[in-house]
């Protein structure tokens, strides 16, 4: 019987060195080293599946996007035994300034000492960006201009931010939204902005296709309500899937990560009962 291959032995394979040296050059050695240090650092993408994480990176590597939290171009983050991969805002301007065809692009936080009020209809946001943000922020503005003066401003609330992210993000209790809440909300904003009205590159259509995407194989993306049908669509393959996880999960740390990536899901009493079981021996060896 074959056994599944670890996310060491994919990448030090010839054939996966060849396809990133292929994609980047001279650069794929320290990508390849940075998508490594990426997953040793989490324990559950280190224990995600590791096909999802080599199509995760390689979708980056196709973009030319580096996998580095602290540089917020893109992410590989853990999402139910699978990696999920996702680019930050910081990535849609890159992808945006190299069509060519704007001539400024950028998503902030708006503080309120600077908010006034924003007309959805004509696009006036009343605001002094002339000041230092202070205080809370409010909310989120995205703005581009294009060469030929076509110009759009969208700014949405950080309760609309919130509710938006919910509802779409599966992985919103874990990963990006958890650890740079704002980078994220500016993203969000951005993304619908240039989905709607932005020039769509051959790159910005794969951008848009891919992120928040598990890609299972090349070129083909599940979203997160794919996988949760997939994976359990049943009250007993949803506490096996559950159970099955737990047998990975060696300390209380990987214990807290498990629980954030079932936040705001409907988990079975039975499940419930195992994680709460594996916590009460955890803390015993403690």
């Amino acid at each position: 019987m074959s056994t599944q291959l670890t996310v060491n032995q994919y990448f030090n394979s010839e054939s996966v060195q060849q396809k990133f040296e292929k994609m980047l050059g001279q650069k794929s050695a320290g990508f390849i080293s940075s998508v490594l240090q990426t997953v040793n650092n989490n324990n559950l993408l280190a224990k995600a599946d590791p096909a999802t994480i080599l199509n995760a990176a390689a979708t980056a590597a196709s973009l030319d996007l580096p996998i580095n939290q602290s540089l917020g171009r893109a992410w590989i983050v853990p999402f139910k035994g699978q990696a999920q991969f996702q680019i930050g805002y910081k990535g849609f301007v890159e992808l945006a300034q190299r069509s060519g065809r704007y001539k400024s692009i950028n998503a902030i936080e708006v503080y309120e000492n600077q908010y006034n009020g924003f007309n959805a209809l004509t696009e006036q946001i009343d605001a002094d960006f002339s000041v230092d943000g202070t205080g809370k922020v409010v909310g989120y503005a995205a703005h581009f201009e294009l060469l030929n003066g076509f110009t759009k401003t969208v700014f949405w609330s950080r309760e609309k931010v919130e509710q938006h992210a919910k509802r779409f993000s599966k992985s919103f209790a874990n990963g990006p939204w958890k650890t740079d809440f704002d980078a994220m909300a500016k993203k969000t904003v951005l993304k619908y902005t240039l989905s709607n009205w932005g020039i769509l590159s051959i790159e910005m259509q794969t951008a848009h296709l891919a992120d928040q995407a598990v890609i299972p194989e090349d070129g083909k993306y599940q979203y997160a309500d794919n996988v949760i049908d997939i994976e359990a669509n049943n009250a007993e393959e949803e506490t096996a899937r559950v159970v099955k996880f737990l047998e990975k999960v060696k300390s209380i740390d990987d214990l807290d990560m498990l629980e954030d990536s079932l936040s705001g899901e409907e988990i079975t009493e039975d499940a419930q009962q195992a994680i709460d079981e594996k916590r009460e021996s955890l803390t015993v060896k403690a």
